[in-house]
């Protein structure tokens, strides 16, 4: 394995062989996952995994996005790639999880596994990466994949509150509040954390089962420990065209059909909601908009319906026009209003005071880039960080505006929480009756 760093970047002759083959395979990918070092990116049971790892590139600080991409490019420039499928996640692929905040203590990967499986559009491929050198003129290794893994229980995990327990969160809340009434910014995003241990060595791989069988509709992902569900698209760029999803305003899911109804109607008429959805549009719109030829968006937001909640979401799709790659436009619209605030600075600076802790990489990008620069990328929501010590941090946050109310911003941190209390067999919190 080779590992590569901003300040060591890779060596100038590094050259990786690719080849890509189209292979008849119909087995789920998740239980060909590695138990102990998941890679995976995955919607509607389609996407990508990685087994084992031929090069990392890290980096840190206010740079991390930039000096990612650099690096890729020039290892993609120096790859011998043979992509006989040409779909997206077929050829030579890294996946990505970058930290949050520029000052954070967390490491931001991109690792390029020895062997990707993928299914896409009703095919499936085989993609072998090796590392080469001048020398080197063997012929490629065949690829063995592993057999498919039994379905398992999901691993006990028994989660406490973290830095910022349930009053101290309560209390950032009305502060951030009074802060906006002051006129300091518009909107700020305030997180917290549980904390538990996870004991079994295969027990990431069940619990990625989990998060994929009840939550089919998001990007399921695992990246260098970081796992979990996504309902919010970043940016995903293929052949010149970009898309988005932006989601801002949450509400908690009804008792039965009738309240179900209900309670989206009133997300969709929420003022409160609304102005907190459309500053996180404008916010992506703005950063997004210099990049592209063209960008259109939802004519209004709809509500997005998940397991566990509702969202108020807005998709943007649009042609690029400058010829940005998916971590191009990752560094430009990282972090969005739906994840800091606005205005940005400000929020950033509020974010960092009044939380108490580093998010690492919650609500950072997660996803994936190829040799070309396409890519997808989610916001790691929904998500926890699992330590090599088994110590399993998991995040949710809310955005706070002028209206809202700790009390209830704290219930929707605890729904926020349920996919990953879940995965990790801790019970669910109790739903609010609506």
């Amino acid at each position: 394995m080779t590992r590569t760093d901003a300040a060591a970047p890779p060596a100038a002759d590094t050259r990786l062989r690719v080849r890509t083959v189209a292979v008849d395979e119909t087995a789920p990918l998740v239980p060909r996952l590695d138990p102990r070092h998941p890679l995976l990116w995955m919607r509607r049971g389609e996407g990508i995994i990685g087994l084992g790892e031929v090069l990392r590139i890290e980096t840190h600080g206010p740079d991390r996005v930039a000096d990612a991409a650099r690096e890729w490019q020039r290892v993609a420039a120096n790859a011998d790639v043979d992509d006989r499928v040409g779909l997206p996640g077929s050829g030579l692929v890294a996946f990505g999880a970058i930290a949050f905040a520029d000052e954070s203590a967390a490491t931001s990967v991109l690792v390029v596994p020895e062997i990707v499986l993928g299914r896409r559009e009703g095919r499936a491929w085989v993609t072998r990466i090796e590392l080469v050198d001048e020398a080197s003129a063997a012929p490629p290794a065949p690829v063995e994949l592993p057999a498919p893994a039994p379905k398992r229980d999901v691993p006990r995990v028994r989660f406490a509150p973290g830095t910022m327990p349930p009053e101290a969160y309560t209390d950032a809340v009305g502060e951030a509040v009074r802060r906006i009434d002051d006129g300091r910014f518009e909107k700020v995003v305030l997180a917290r954390e549980i904390v538990g241990t996870l004991h079994e060595d295969a027990g990431l791989r069940a619990a990625l089962a989990k998060l994929a069988d009840d939550y089919p509709d998001t990007w399921v992902f695992a990246v260098d420990g970081l796992i979990g569900a996504s309902p919010e698209t970043l940016v995903r760029v293929d052949h010149g065209t970009v898309s988005a999803r932006v989601l801002a305003g949450t509400a908690s899911r009804g008792r039965d059909a009738a309240s179900d109804r209900a309670q989206a109607a009133r997300l969709a008429a929420s003022h409160k909601d609304l102005a907190e959805h459309a500053l996180a549009v404008e916010s992506a719109v703005a950063t997004l908009a210099p990049h592209t030829a063209r960008l259109d968006a939802s004519p209004e937001p709809f509500t997005l319906q998940l397991p566990n909640l509702w969202h108020l979401a807005t998709d943007l799709k649009g042609t690029l026009g400058d010829g940005s790659s998916s971590l191009d436009l990752v560094r430009a619209v990282h972090p969005t209003a739906a994840v800091a605030g606005t205005p940005r600075g400000v929020a950033l600076a509020a974010i960092a005071e009044l939380e108490g802790f580093d998010r690492g990489r919650y609500a950072g990008p997660v996803g994936w880039v190829d040799a070309d620069g396409d890519g997808e990328w989610a916001i790691a929501l929904r998500c926890a960080q699992v330590s090599t010590d088994g110590t399993v941090r998991a995040y949710a946050g809310c955005g706070i505006v002028h209206d809202s109310v700790p009390a209830d911003e704290l219930a929707e941190t605890d729904m926020k929480f349920r996919p990953i209390v879940e995965a990790f067999g801790a019970p669910p919190p109790s739903p609010p009756v609506p």
